[in-house]
């Protein structure tokens, strides 16, 4: 009886130690030709603070009124890599004057294969842009706060309704027309 339990106990050895070729045979291959997304990079693009009223601006009452604008553009970097940038701007008024102006340019490298020019416009127009979104936003708060002003918490932004309401928009214009990639859009700000 110990002499079975050994053999059966041998078998189950066999078994489980099998040849990474038979191992390979199980699993599934992955079909090159299926899309592919990566994200290669994310970096800060572009830069810029300006507070033309201070130190005169910290004197009164803060209760700005915040203009904020978003636009996104994509490039072809490199085969089936591109860039995307998102640009997103805040501007601070107070009593119609200009209490401080910052524009971040935020940029990432993204991968794309073997999509169709459809899916790939909405990747670079909405998923990217998606991606992006929280560093630029991260970006905008921390220099705002550097500058002496109180926090700025930009809303999260839909960057796919955002996408649709273009297409819409153009569809109307023009029928059949069809968008180069770039997004735009708005969204509202809070200050705290």
């Amino acid at each position: 009886m110990a002499e079975n339990e050994q053999n059966e106990q041998s078998e189950q050895n066999d078994q489980e130690a099998a040849p990474p070729e038979a191992a390979a045979q199980q699993q599934p291959q992955a079909d090159p030709n299926a899309p592919q997304f990566a994200l290669q990079r994310i970096y800060l693009k572009d830069f810029s603070f300006e507070s033309p009223r201070s130190p005169g601006v910290f004197t009164g009452q803060w209760s700005p009124n915040i203009n904020f604008e978003v636009k996104s553009r994509s490039q072809n970097f490199q085969e089936n890599t591109y860039e995307v940038i998102l640009t997103l701007t805040v501007e601070a008024k107070v009593e119609e004057e200009t209490a401080f102006l910052v524009e971040v340019q935020q940029a990432g490298i993204f991968a794309c294969a073997n999509m169709e020019s459809q899916q790939l416009e909405q990747i670079l127009s909405s998923l990217c842009p998606n991606i992006l979104f929280p560093y630029a936003r991260e970006a905008i708060d921390s220099i705002v706060t550097k500058g002496s002003f109180p926090p700025l918490m930009l809303a999260p932004i839909n960057f796919d309704a955002v996408y649709a309401e273009q297409k819409r928009r153009q569809a109307e214009q023009q029928p059949g027309a069809q968008s180069g990639g770039n997004g735009a859009g708005e969204a509202p700000a809070t200050t705290q």
